[in-house]
């Protein structure tokens, strides 16, 4: 990985830490830093060296990468033009296909990232609400807005955090609890559809956690946001909220949703429209009509391949297939989340240090994994590579010191 190394050294002297945020992490251990190309389930690293993806671009790559439908739709609306002084039509058809696909949905805002549409959506619930307390999952992660950093981080205050309130996953009694202190005062419970922290395992919501949670809060006016970013049509094309059995007023998507073009969305119901048309928030690439294009190619391809039930069966084989490799090795490799965002841990003594090991083999062989996030599948992952995958883990596991 000679060039992939010069290359971080380059990016050193002008950027900080070289790569900075969630990508950041890739050159603490032997792994590539920059790619070259991409095709399907692919990417090719500036030394040449390819590899079956199970990251998926943290996410957005969900049909594969450089879906030639996605691709040709978002070329046709470049050549009429990206950001122009005026919205474009597909606009409308986006916003018009998503309050038709997914459950509960009656009107839509775009953004560029996740985060955007959870920003809008936790200021939408406080102007609907006129209220100001924020009720959040322990661990839960909405973005790297100021009020969602871990207090004490760096370029932040206690004062950003002030009107949080943290409590634990799957922990009715604690919901119950925050709303009877403190429910005249909380605009919005904001989660994902199922706790994904990272560097922990991953947790589905009890049975009956969602509709009881969503009962609760409205019962006490307090309205909820279902951060569906990550998750967004990997586990229901109509909103994970769908699979769950509630109702959220507000829906966050992002990722996926345009197969790596750079938009995100805010839908809700009509009970915080006014909520919606009172808050002001913007950017000049909120309108660029690209990836608009590109959104409105990706959901009609998801939904004529049916995609969340191809990544769930896909997930299903690839992680039953791990886990019998590594027993063959005497490992017990647990997963946990959903199918099609599986996360893994390694049970027993210095576990974390085997899983570690073990992923960077499998780097090393040509199996892209991460051991401290949850890893994804896409629709554009085949047979192929899940016998070479499972091939690559055999003899990633034989490597290890016994």
């Amino acid at each position: 990985m000679s060039n992939s190394d010069e290359l971080f050294n380059r990016a050193q002297a002008v950027i900080p830490n070289g790569i900075y945020g969630h990508y950041g992490g890739a050159h603490l251990r032997h792994s590539p830093n920059f790619f070259e190309s991409s095709a399907g389930s692919r990417f090719t690293d500036v030394d040449g060296n390819t590899f079956i993806d199970w990251m998926c671009a943290y996410g957005p790559m969900i049909l594969g990468y450089n879906h030639p439908v996605v691709e040709q739709a978002a070329a046709r609306q470049a050549a009429k033009g990206g950001t122009v002084s005026l919205a474009s039509p597909v606009m409308v058809q986006l916003a018009e296909t998503l309050v038709e696909l997914v459950q509960g949905a009656e009107w839509a805002l775009f953004g560029k990232n996740g985060a955007d549409a959870t920003g809008l959506a936790v200021m939408v619930s406080k102007a609907a609400t006129g209220r100001r307390k924020i009720i959040k999952i322990d661990g839960g992660y909405h973005g790297t807005a100021p009020w969602m950093q871990a207090q004490g981080s760096p370029g932040t205050t206690a004062n950003d955090q002030e009107s949080v309130i943290t409590i634990a996953w799957n922990d009715l009694e604690a919901l119950k609890s925050v709303v009877a202190a403190d429910g005249p005062d909380i605009a919005c419970f904001i989660s994902s559809p199922y706790h994904h922290p990272v560097f922990a395992s991953n947790v589905l919501p009890a049975d009956g956690y969602w509709t009881s949670a969503a009962q609760l809060c409205a019962e006490a006016g307090i309205l909820t946001i279902l951060d569906d970013v990550r998750t967004g049509f990997r586990i229901d094309l109509a909103g994970s909220h769908a699979a769950y059995g509630f109702q959220p007023d507000l829906m966050c998507f992002g990722k996926a949703i345009a197969n790596g073009h750079p938009i995100s969305a805010l839908l809700g119901t009509d009970s915080v429209r006014h909520g919606a048309e009172a808050t002001f928030y913007t950017g000049t690439q909120f309108f660029n009509a690209v990836p608009m294009a590109a959104a409105l190619a990706t959901l009609g391809e998801l939904q004529a391949i049916d995609a969340a039930s191809v990544i769930t069966n896909l997930g299903d084989r690839l992680n039953k297939g791990l886990i019998d490799v590594a027993a063959s090795h005497g490992h017990d490799l647990a997963v946990s989340g959903v199918p099609g965002m599986p996360f893994y841990q390694i049970n027993g003594d210095h576990g974390h240090d085997v899983l570690k090991q073990w992923v960077t083999e499998c780097g090393r062989l040509g199996a892209y994994f991460l051991d401290f996030h949850n890893n994804f599948v896409s629709a554009a992952h085949t047979n192929t590579d899940l016998d070479e995958t499972w091939a690559i883990a055999d003899k990633a596991f034989g490597l290890l010191p016994a």
